[in-house]
């Protein structure tokens, strides 16, 4: 068993002060020190996969980070492991607790994972060894997965068995409760206009040095096709991540950051939204471009003419929403978020469809990643 403090001293020897996560109860006393220590930040997360996402914008950002959750929640991961870190080569220090291990009983439900975790890790080709579980481990294993992680540039996992940490009170800091959300309808209910329009505009007005994560699909492909920037990041994969990625980069970051998002995208993690009001970066405009479609896959319906995403960004602590239907409000509440504090919400429906000549990024993952992160770190 070793202290907390000693993982994170050693973690923070090495530059590595960024968590997100999930809770578990073998996690209790290395998250609770995390978020006692001064130094060091932790974003709660309400699923491990947008924890993952969090983790990989923080790297984007310029710093080292970790996921920590339990091994459970390791399915919930799968997807952005795979499709973000995995393409865009992006390194995180996964810490995943190992309920229901070798020679443990536990609930039933951990039973299967409990089996199958290291085999899951390395059939996504991540490696592993064991959670440090003596003082005199610590630094070698440290100096494992960081070596691993600046060699290839890909996640590298500890796993966690029970009572490798011992016990850690919780000391957090004290929260600001969120002020009352201002929200403005624009809409008009005119004819709606396509996605590549709202793009146009939206590139013709953006500050200059805003950074850009389009959402995965046609989105992406549309802006990239628009015009191609330093700043822009065409995500692939990890559907659903795009305001998780934009929350790790606006935390660590001073740029504007836009995160184009989709509705089915952001239906498919809207918890997102939370964490997003709860940790209240500035510097966030998060525009969701509502066609109310999946248009990438034959445009299939989603359950967006349903939802008042608005209301839902100002009640999980969004202190600005605009809605809009039109060039004229979009204009409108793109004028306003670059002129308030945010993170700012703008909800604006679209007409389903995608350009007709639309191309692909020319640019391997790995590489938008890498100059994403040097706009950000350097401009």
């Amino acid at each position: 068993m070793i202290s907390a403090e000693t993982f994170l001293r050693a973690a923070k020897a090495r530059d590595l002060s960024f968590f997100s996560g999930v809770p578990c109860s073998f996690l209790t006393p290395l998250i609770n020190r995390v978020i006692s220590d001064e130094d060091s930040n932790y974003v709660g997360a309400t699923s491990e996969g947008e924890a993952v996402g969090i983790a990989a914008g923080a790297w984007l950002a310029g710093r080292e980070n970790a996921m920590m959750c339990q091994n459970s929640g390791l399915g919930n991961a799968v997807n952005p492991l795979t499709s973000l870190n995995h393409p865009f080569r992006i390194p995180t220090l996964l810490i995943v607790t190992w309920r229901a291990g070798p020679g443990t009983s536990d609930e039933p439900q951990h039973e299967l994972m409990g089996r199958i975790t290291p085999r899951l890790l390395d059939v996504m080709t991540i490696p592993h060894r064991p959670f440090p579980s003596a003082e005199e481990e610590v630094d070698g294993a440290m100096d494992e997965a960081m070596a691993h992680m600046h060699e290839h540039c890909t996640p590298f996992a500890f796993i966690m068995a029970k009572n490798s940490v011992a016990p850690e009170a919780l000391s957090p800091p004290p929260g600001v409760p969120p002020s009352p959300g201002d929200f403005h309808d624009l809409s008009t209910s005119g004819q709606s206009i396509p996605r590549a329009q709202a793009l146009a505009t939206l590139l013709d007005v953006i500050p200059d040095k805003a950074a850009v994560i389009a959402t995965t699909g046609k989105c992406a492909r549309e802006l990239f096709t628009l015009a191609d920037r330093p700043q822009h990041l065409y995500q692939v994969g990890s559907m659903g991540c795009a305001s998780s990625l934009g929350l790790g980069v606006a935390i660590n970051s001073a740029h504007t950051v836009v995160v184009i998002d989709g509705d089915g995208a952001a239906l498919m993690k809207l918890g997102s939204l939370a964490t997003i009001g709860a940790q209240a970066p500035r510097n966030l405009v998060h525009v969701l471009l509502d066609n109310g479609v999946h248009d990438s896959t034959g445009g299939q319906p989603t359950a967006s003419p349903g939802v008042d995403f608005s209301a839902i960004a100002n009640a999980c602590g969004y202190p600005k929403a605009h809605t809009c239907d039109d060039l004229e409000g979009f204009g409108q509440a793109l004028a306003a978020a670059w002129r308030g504090h945010g993170p700012h919400f703008i909800h604006m429906r679209i007409a389903p469809g995608s350009m007709a000549k639309l191309g692909r990024p020319t640019l391997a993952p790995m590489t938008i990643a890498r100059r994403f992160r040097d706009f950000l770190v350097n401009a």
